[in-house]
């Protein structure tokens, strides 16, 4: 499968909505981040035909077979998004690798400046039409084959994760190619809709699936979540639904229960 265009343009995302809240933490989440992300090994990519984020654990042992984090970012973000939120999953579990989104230039809202108009200007996202999941499917498989190359990786350990649209588009191709991992965590993001997502509904049943969603969020509401509850349980779909007090936002306690599912995942 061909390698797309190459991309020409690198803009500072926006404030992504990540929660620093958390009473058991004493230094700073930027502080913290500065200093542990020093002892793991970060490659960002940002002028290659693909561009993405390659990060590695502290203390990497390259005789070790890790379990592999893909990581789609949520809308107006881009694949820096990976280096905010590893810290808050784990520093020692993982090799981690993100794709960069599909360019989308329509408006943004100012998460930092509530209530502001939008902003017209360049952001990454994952459209749910026929060819954006096609260009969305060739990039996670290729920064896959990029993070085998790259690390030892355990092929049956591959993990599809995301927030927002990035946790929809994880979805839509963890339940188009089943077998090629061994979970899928959206956090935030809706169940895909058109397109077919369960076109591999027998080998769907048997994917392990976490998904997360805020009380308050306005975009994947508590409602949407219970029917999607549903439509699982009414296809033999194996599920876990957990909710927590926040809105549409990737909170710390997500990534904690995201770590928490994987690693029940990789020690069975």
């Amino acid at each position: 499968m061909p390698i797309p265009e190459p991309i020409q343009h690198l803009v500072d995302c926006r404030p992504c909505a990540v929660s620093t809240a958390s009473p058991a933490r004493s230094t700073p989440i930027r502080e913290s981040l500065t200093l542990e992300l020093s002892f793991s090994r970060v490659t960002h990519q940002p002028q290659q035909a693909l561009p993405h984020v390659l990060f590695s654990p502290m203390h990497y042992e390259p005789g070790y077979a890790y379990p592999l984090i893909v990581w789609l970012h949520g809308s107006g973000c881009d694949e820096r998004q990976v280096m905010r939120v590893m810290p808050m999953i784990s520093m020692r579990n993982y090799v981690a690798v993100a794709p960069r989104g599909l360019e989308n230039d329509a408006p943004v809202p100012l998460a930092h400046e509530p209530g502001r108009e939008t902003a017209s200007r360049l952001r990454y996202a994952w459209p749910q039409h026929s060819a954006a999941i096609e260009q969305a499917e060739r990039r996670v498989f290729e920064c896959i084959d990029i993070a085998m190359q790259r690390c030892n990786i355990a092929r049956d350990r591959v993990f599809l994760a995301g927030f927002d649209e990035g946790g929809t588009m994880a979805l839509r191709l963890a339940m188009l190619y089943p077998q090629s991992f061994g979970g899928v965590v959206s956090l935030c993001g809706s169940f895909p809709q058109g397109n077919l997502p369960l076109r591999q509904w027998n080998a769907v049943r048997s994917l392990p699936t976490l998904l997360a969603v805020g009380e308050r969020s306005e975009t994947f509401t508590l409602r949407e979540a219970s029917r999607t509850l549903a439509l699982y349980h009414t296809a033999g779909m194996p599920i876990s639904i957990r909710q927590y007090p926040c809105g549409q936002e990737i909170a710390p306690p997500m990534l904690e229960d995201l770590n928490r599912w994987i690693m029940e995942r990789v020690c069975c």
